[in-house]
C-alpha cells in the first residue's frame, strides 16, 4: 500500500493529511499567524516557511517522510485545465512562481509538494486545481472580446462534495444536474452539469456574491470611476475585490464567527442587514443556475467553512427550496 501526503495551502494555514491508499492515517491544520505572513512581500515568499511548518509537524509526529511514496500539492492558478491528476512539471513550476495567471495561496501547493518530491527521489501532483475549466460554450462568453471569462472556483472541493450528494441520491455524478455552493473566504456556485462543472462565478476576479474578505460582482461603471476618481493603482484596485471587500469592506473584520454571534444575538442592525445581503446573493446566484438546466436540478449542495452556521445556512435554505428537495450541507472543504 502506498502512502501519500496531501498538502493543501489555504490564506492562513496549510492543511495537511497522510494517507495509506485512501484511509487516511493522520490530518493537522497548521495555522500561520497574520503576522508572520505578512512579512512576505508576496506569497511565493512564503514557499520555505510553509514548507519548514509541514518538516516541523512531520518530525514531531515521528513520521518518516522518505518512505511517502507520493506527494500531492492542492493545484493552483494555471492555465485552463479539464478535472483530473497531474504530475508537477517544470512549465507548471515556473508559470506558479512567477504567478503567471494570477497569485493565490494555492500556488503553494505544487511547489511545496514539488519540494518534497525532489528531496526523496518521488512524484508530485496536484488533483483539480482551482483552474479547472469545463465551461459551457455559452458560459464563456463574457460580455466584451476583450475581457474573457475565465474559470477559477473551489474544484476540489466542488468535485468531492458532488461526488458525495450523487452516492447520497443514488446516482452516477456523470448523471446528474448539481449546484455546488462552497462558501469560504471566498464564494463560488457552480452548476454540475452530468459531471462537468459548465457555469461557475470567478471566485477570485470579482463575480458572484460577496464573501468575507471579497467583493464579488461590483457595479462595472460605478467600480471604474471610483478607481480613477481616486487614483488607484492596480494592486490597490484589486485589494477592493480581493481580500478587502465583502464583509470586511462593511463591518471591518472577515471574521465570520464574530460576525455570526453577533447576528445570532440580534443587536446590530448592521450586522442583520449584511449577513441576510450575503444571504440574499447566494441563494440568487443558486437559482440563477437553475436556469441552464430549465429547472430539472437533482440536488444542491451548500459548503465550505460557512456552512458550519446553522442560521446562516437556514437563511440560504429557506430561499432555494423550491428548486429542489434535495438540499446537502456538507460543513467544511473535504481538500485532502
Amino acid at each position: 500500500m502506498d502512502k501519500i501526503l496531501a498538502i493543501n495551502p489555504g490564506n492562513t494555514s496549510t492543511k495537511i493529511g497522510l494517507f495509506e491508499d485512501t484511509t487516511l492515517l493522520s490530518q493537522e491544520v497548521i495555522r500561520h499567524d497574520k503576522k508572520d505572513l505578512e512579512v512576505f512581500s508576496n506569497i511565493m515568499g512564503q514557499l520555505e516557511f510553509r514548507s519548514d511548518s509541514i518538516v516541523e509537524f512531520l518530525s514531531d509526529n515521528n513520521i518518516n517522510a522518505g518512505e511517502i511514496d507520493h506527494f500531492i500539492g492542492r493545484g493552483g492558478l494555471l492555465k485552463p485545465l479539464a478535472s483530473g491528476l497531474y504530475m508537477v512539471n517544470r512549465e507548471m513550476t515556473r508559470d506558479l512562481r512567477s504567478a503567471r495567471y494570477g497569485e493565490h495561496s494555492s500556488n503553494l501547493g505544487a511547489l511545496i509538494a514539488q519540494r518534497f518530491a525532489s528531496k526523496y527521489g518521488k512524484k508530485a501532483y496536484i488533483l483539480d486545481p482551482v483552474c479547472v475549466d469545463e465551461l459551457s460554450s455559452l458560459a464563456r462568453i463574457s460580455g466584451h472580446p476583450e475581457i474573457p471569462k475565465t474559470s477559477a472556483f473551489h474544484a476540489l472541493n466542488q468535485k468531492s462534495v458532488a461526488r458525495r450528494a450523487s452516492v447520497e441520491i443514488g446516482r452516477q455524478y456523470e448523471d446528474l444536474n448539481l449546484i455546488v455552493a462552497h462558501l469560504g473566504s471566498g464564494i463560488s456556485v457552480g452548476l454540475h452539469r452530468k459531471g462537468k462543472v459548465a457555469d461557475v462565478n470567478n471566485a477570485i476576479e470579482g463575480e458572484g456574491p460577496f464573501s468575507p474578505e471579497r467583493s464579488g460582482g461590483l457595479p462595472a461603471g460605478a467600480f471604474l470611476r471610483y478607481v480613477f476618481e481616486n487614483k488607484l493603482n492596480h494592486q490597490d484596485s484589486f485589494k477592493m475585490i480581493y481580500g478587502r471587500g465583502g464583509m470586511f469592506a462593511y463591518l471591518g473584520t472577515n471574521d465570520f464567527k464574530k460576525v455570526m454571534k453577533a447576528y445570532d444575538e440580534g443587536n446590530d442592525r448592521k450586522v442583520k442587514i449584511i449577513i441576510e445581503a450575503m444571504a440574499y446573493k447566494i441563494s440568487k446566484e443558486i437559482a440563477s443556475l437553475a436556469a441552464p438546466v430549465a429547472g430539472e436540478v437533482d440536488g444542491i449542495v451548500i459548503t465550505g467553512g460557512l456552512a458550519y452556521s446553522k442560521s446562516f445556512t437556514s437563511l440560504i435554505r429557506s430561499s432555494i427550496g423550491f428548486i429542489s428537495s434535495n438540499i446537502f450541507v456538507y460543513p467544511g472543504e473535504d481538500e485532502l
